[in-house]
């Protein structure tokens, strides 16, 4: 099982903050699992379309080549902008 944390306008777009999924097959990387959550489809695709989406693996940010494993926790969030 990874749990999978989601923040900001992510948050709102999906209705949930976070999940707990065991890895399917295949799956053994951060762009891997992004795209296999956005092929849930509807609100999901966020995660395939959002530009400059950012990761983070066990609160470490990493690019879409970074390993995932069971026991990790990964978190998807948008770029963050201020004023």
């Amino acid at each position: 099982m990874v749990k999978i944390l989601f923040f900001a306008g992510l948050r709102e777009a999906l209705g949930t903050g976070s999940e707990s999924l065991a890895l399917p097959a295949g799956v053994g990387s951060v762009g891997a699992l992004r795209d296999h959550l956005a092929a849930r489809g509807e609100a999901w695709s966020a995660l395939a379309t959002t530009k400059n989406l950012r990761a983070a693996v066990n609160q470490q940010v990493v690019g879409p080549d970074a390993p995932v494993k069971a026991g990790d926790e990964v978190a998807f969030f948008p770029p963050v902008t201020g004023g």
